[in-house]
């Protein structure tokens, strides 16, 4: 599959209908935030189907807050990251959508081993159980999240299974079912 090649969605070709609008907005948070991005990769220079910037962590929530009250990315559609074979190790990856114009835009951070990430719950409450789903599966940790503990593996589990040092077969068998918290039975 040629990804330069335009392919129609629900919404039309998305570089003809939002090229426009992404123009400006690489334009606008140039501008807003001087030295915020480390790259951008825009459609039609990339193979990328999105604008996605490359964000400095120290400056993440300021272009993401940017991005929720001054552009309209009000939607927060999806949340995850990735764990690469470079330096910093990881990349949270972030998916916005303007919900009146239909724009979307991936927004990049690198984060290095046992660094941690401000929450994104203040700016979008949906953020909750990502950032649990991340720390879980990658044990990237969030500074001011109200519960960050473990959603999909047992609380036993020791390691994160989409960590590619992470082995591929690492069973790990519990003969009893997980315990009951206390503290979620008041």
């Amino acid at each position: 599959m040629d990804i330069s090649k335009p392919i129609a969605s629900n919404y039309g070709y998305f570089n003809e209908k939002y090229g426009e609008q992404w123009s400006a907005l690489l334009g606008a948070l140039r501008e807003e935030h001087v030295s915020a991005l480390d790259e951008v990769w825009m459609p039609l220079t990339h193979k990328v189907d999105l604008p996605t910037f490359i964000v400095k962590k120290d400056s993440a929530m300021d272009v993401l807050r940017s991005l929720k009250e001054k552009h309209g990315f009000d939607f927060l559609s999806d949340y995850t990251a990735t764990d690469e074979d470079e330096s910093p190790r990881f990349f949270l990856v972030i998916h916005l959508m303007n919900l009146g114009s239909k724009a979307r835009v991936r927004v990049k951070i690198r984060i290095a081993e046992n660094e941690t990430m401000p929450t994104l719950i203040p700016l979008w409450e949906g953020a909750n159980w990502a950032e649990r789903e991340i720390f879980d599966m990658f044990g990237i940790h969030f500074d001011g999240h109200p519960d960050l503990r473990r959603i999909l593996m047992d609380m036993r589990w020791e390691g994160h299974p989409l960590r590619k040092d992470y082995p591929l077969k690492g069973y790990q068998i519990f003969l009893t079912p997980e315990p009951l918290d206390p503290e979620l039975l008041k």
